[in-house]
């Protein structure tokens, strides 16, 4: 790829800018992206319902604690500070999403200035973000996945700059973000090691010789300390999750499959984009000192395979990818020859990218969602679990339903004598429907669900002694064997959920074998 004369001019290194270079480095253009993207998100915000683990979520964020079995704290006291400021409807728990997936294109945008890009390359990685399915699918919902690519792309930035021969001092705002990601999903202990190794691997192990960087690596654990503290308390969860989720749940790929849904997760046709990136950062003698990002890269890449981790694990690192891969194209179409290409590839991402929205944001009914897909048969359909609905995409069944089930669930409550209502349990099979029935029921007079599913479970039976249970959900034709009078009262149809979950029956049992409490162990279910 030949140098362009003044490509690199269009902008100054942040890094040598001070703080007054990330207030002005994006304006005006990095600005008006990061709007794009808001207002792409908010054009399908609440068109269906809350996603399964955003009820999840909600529910984590009325006990709050420095850790729960599935997951760290962070994402269950986001959940609680949106109820507290903007409610609980569906736009005011997205909203921080939104916003966090904004942040993301923004700092992408400023990635790719200091990797020496102009306004072309910072556009052209921008929109890479913007329109990426995966991406846009992320940041439709509240999730960790919506903020786990800002904590890295903001660690790469950081280091980025002191290799670039910013204040070592840097490395304490590395730990710092570090540990806030590490709070929010510990697969960042896989983006830290992979900095490491990536440092090491591109020639930069100079880094390690300012005491900078250890003080950033403290400051980091000192954040992390009290959700490794409660995961040593309650006897690391997280692994037992991981391993029956890799042996029950996830779909097992190998590297061909985990790399085909990386082409899929970012749109086809961005492909020469961020592969372009990859191989700037590793072969181009202009990228020597941003060597290791290529090389962090690779490491995740490598890590993730080898321990089956779902294929979308792997996404937070792209925005570095797309960055470069906007300063690499930039550079490559600087000759007269080339020109054409400058506004020919730009136009094919946008507009197969804006083709493919539907498949991040629920623009569409589902309807006409259905029949949109079946021009792209495989676009948005790299399934990473085994009962993935076949007619939808998984992102999409898992939104519809849940007001339904919770109102046939209320029907069947409001059917008991009142007399005994109050000693009469809702048992749901899994934390989506236990959460469904939390979230909608408080309107429809329900008493909170019990279940147990994951943290569910730790909040045990409450104090129902088990003579009246409303049993419906995952596991219930084998939980209702533990009583000895059941009979169905209704059946919860949805047509468009998850398979397991199209057709629930809706049993009331008494005459337990034992009191609830006692046999709460028989319950338990983590994954």
């Amino acid at each position: 790829m030949s140098e362009p004369n003044d490509a690199t001019r269009e902008a100054e290194p942040f890094a040598r800018e001070g703080a007054r270079g990330l207030a002005l480095a994006g304006a005006p253009l990095l600005v008006g992206l990061a709007i794009c993207k808001i207002l792409l998100q908010f054009a399908g915000i609440n068109h269906y319902g809350f996603f399964r683990d955003e009820l999840y979520y909600m529910a984590c964020g009325r006990h709050l604690a420095w850790g729960y079995v599935d997951q760290p704290p962070l994402i269950a006291f986001v959940a609680w500070l949106a109820r507290h400021l903007f409610g609980d409807s569906l736009v005011a728990m997205r909203l921080l999403p939104v916003l966090a997936g904004a942040a993301v294109v923004y700092l992408t945008g400023i990635f790719a200035r200091d990797l020496g890009g102009g306004r072309f390359a910072q556009f052209l990685a921008c929109v890479g973000i913007i329109l990426a399915p995966a991406f846009l699918a992320f940041d439709s919902f509240l999730s960790m996945n919506a903020f786990e690519p800002l904590f890295w792309l903001l660690c790469a930035w950081l280091a980025l700059c002191i290799v670039k021969g910013a204040s070592p001092k840097l490395w304490c705002a590395f730990g710092a973000a570090a540990g806030i990601g590490l709070e929010n999903k510990h697969t960042m202990l896989v983006f830290g090691f992979a900095v490491v190794a990536g440092v090491v691997l591109g020639g930069e192990a100079r880094v390690f010789r300012s005491k900078w960087i250890w003080i950033g690596g403290l400051v980091a654990l000192a954040i992390f300390l009290p959700n490794l503290i409660w995961e040593a308390r309650h006897g690391w969860p997280q692994f037992e999750v991981v391993r029956n989720a890799q042996k029950f749940k996830n779909v097992p790929l190998g590297p061909a499959g985990f790399l085909l849904d990386q082409l899929l997760f970012l749109n086809p046709l961005a492909l020469p984009l961020w592969l372009g990136g990859l191989g700037w950062l590793l072969f181009s003698r202009h990228a020597r000192e941003f060597r290791f990002l290529g090389w962090m890269y690779l490491v995740i890449l490598a890590i993730f395979i080898a321990l089956r981790g779902k294929s979308y694990y792997a996404l937070p690192i792209y925005p570095v990818l797309m960055a470069a891969g906007g300063v690499a194209f930039e550079r490559f179409v600087a000759t007269p020859s080339r020109r054409a290409l400058r506004i020919a590839f730009p136009a094919l991402v946008v507009a197969s990218g804006l083709f493919m929205v539907p498949f991040g944001v629920p623009l569409l009914s589902v309807d006409h969602f259905l029949r949109f897909s079946r021009l792209i048969p495989i676009a948005g359909y790299a399934q990473t679990e085994r009962d993935a609905t076949v007619a939808l995409p998984q992102l999409y069944a898992d939104m519809l339903g849940w007001d339904h089930m919770a109102a046939t669930v209320a029907g069947v409550y409001r059917s008991l004598p009142e007399a005994g209502r109050a000693d009469c349990a809702i048992f749901a099979g899994n934390y989506g429907e236990a959460g469904a029935i939390d979230y909608y029921g408080a309107a429809l007079g329900l008493p909170r669900a019990i279940s147990g599913h994951n943290s569910y479970y730790d909040w045990g039976p409450r104090n129902y002694s088990g003579q009246c249970v409303i049993l419906f959900g995952e596991r219930s034709s084998d939980y209702k064997l533990l009583f000895d009078d059941v009979r169905q009262a209704a059946t919860i149809s949805n047509p468009h959920a998850m398979p397991g979950e199209r057709d629930l029956p809706v049993y009331v049992c008494r005459k337990p074998r034992a009191a609830l409490a006692t046999m709460w162990p028989q319950f338990r279910m983590i994954i």
